[in-house]
This record gives C-alpha cells, structure tokens and sequence, in this order.
C-alpha cells in the first residue's frame, strides 16, 4: 500500500477528524452518534493512505 497523502493533507485530516468527533459531546439524543464518521478522516492521516484518491489517480504526497 503506497502513501498517497501529503503532510499538509494529513494534517487536514486531523483537525476534521477531531473536529467531527467533538459532536459526540456536542450533540444530544442518537444524532450525536454521527461523530464517529471523524474516525475516519483520523485513521487515513495515521495511515497515511486514503482508497478514495485511487479511482481519481490523486495523489498529495512526494513520490
């Protein structure tokens, strides 16, 4: 699995991520459970690799 995120895309990533998995806490009832979905803006920064560039041919890092 090649790299195909960047580091000013990764770090993006990160500040949505945390952002959208702050509405656990911000939200009421069973919506709040949405925030979740920041998990995965988190985990392709971790991993550095994101399958939805693929189809696109996108890549944000060096070669």
């Amino acid at each position: 699995m090649n790299k195909n995120v960047g580091s000013g895309d990764r770090l993006v990533r990160v500040v949505v991520g945390v952002a959208i998995l702050s509405l656990i806490w911000l939200l009421h009832g069973n919506v709040r459970w949405l925030g979740l979905i920041g998990i995965v803006p988190l985990l392709t920064a971790a991993m550095g690799f994101c399958p939805l560039y693929l189809p696109f041919g996108i890549r944000t890092c060096s070669k």
